[in-house]
């Protein structure tokens, strides 16, 4: 199996709203680490919008809520990668309009044309990006590991309910360190 990091929605603003002080970023940059030395690319994913909403329909009750407060414009202070986790040259940064990193982006031609069929997931929020993403590529049959402490909800019990309960039904749920110990040659 080929495989890629996705680091999802970890943009300025999201991380001022959802990081807990609980040394989200640290953890977040061992696995973004750990992926890079034993050469799996690292695909970040971010949530902009166009200016003036045009693909924000009025019953998607989350976006609408976005486009109300006017957030995550293209451009727009808040949107770009935060710099601790920030992508290197030739790292390939992927735009979304939903809440999975497919919908409404080229993700899956990236993904398609780089030979990867397994996905190890981290991002904000687990209820969101990681979720939607989750069921999207379970549809599409890759394989998938998700880093539980590696994602970061503002409902820390739902992010429990979700890394504990309904992900390993579909991933394997394993812990950034656990991961990374893995990743290196025996």
């Amino acid at each position: 199996m080929s495989s890629a990091l996705l680091v999802m929605d970890v943009q300025r603003a999201i991380v001022d709203i959802a990081d807990d002080g609980s040394g989200y970023l640290p953890r977040l940059r061992r696995a973004i680490d750990g992926a890079r030395a034993a050469d799996i690319p690292v695909i970040y994913v971010v949530i902009a919008l166009r200016p003036g909403f045009p693909e924000v329909g009025t019953r998607n009750r989350p976006l609408a809520a976005i486009a109300q407060a006017g957030l995550f414009v293209e451009g727009a202070p808040g949107t770009e990668i935060h710099p601790e986790v920030a992508p290197r040259p030739g790292d390939v940064v992927v735009t979304k309009r939903r809440a999975s990193a497919f919908s409404g982006s080229d993700l899956d031609v990236v993904l398609r044309a780089r030979g990867i069929d397994s996905l190890v997931l981290t991002g904000i929020a687990t209820s969101a990006v990681v979720l939607s993403t989750l069921c999207q590529a379970n549809d599409l049959d890759f394989g998938l590991t998700v880093l539980p402490d590696a994602c970061l909800d503002t409902d820390p019990e739902l992010h429990q309910v979700l890394v504990e309960r309904l992900f390993p039904q579909w991933a394997d749920v394993v812990a950034v360190d656990d991961w990374v110990k893995g990743l290196a040659p025996r």
